[in-house]
């Protein structure tokens, strides 16, 4: 069974910076893509970031773009969300997500699993 689990959140000011890891186990296939995803209250879950098994092809939703890096470390099955310039409606609950194939992927539906997530509070 594959577990993720999501780490790293917290409560920061306008303008700070957050680290998330994301970390896999379990798994029984060797080649993944992964992605990051939020929940703010009220709102459906968007996209944040996405990243190919290689790390060669990353994608970003526009309202990151530029603040937000994600990458990975394949040798401890992490993955990373790098967040910067944080904004209050940067403000939500973030989640992990696996897909059992190498590419990347924008679209919730094709993610295998998903982690429990991890707040995010940005403070003003």
């Amino acid at each position: 069974q594959v577990q993720l689990v999501e780490s790293g959140g917290g409560l920061v000011q306008v303008g700070g910076s957050l680290r998330l890891s994301c970390a896999a186990s379990g798994r029984a296939f060797s080649i993944y893509g992964m992605g990051w995803f939020r929940q703010a209250p009220g709102n459906e879950r968007e996209f944040v970031a996405t990243i190919r098994w290689s790390g060669g092809s990353t994608y970003y939703a526009d309202s990151v773009k530029g603040r937000f890096t994600i990458s990975r470390d394949n040798a401890k099955d992490t993955v990373y969300l790098q967040m910067n310039s944080l904004k209050p409606e940067d403000t939500a609950v973030y989640y992990c997500a696996l897909r059992r194939t190498q590419g990347a992927s924008t679209m919730a539906y094709n993610y295998d699993y998903w982690g429990q997530g991890t707040q995010v509070t940005v403070s003003s």
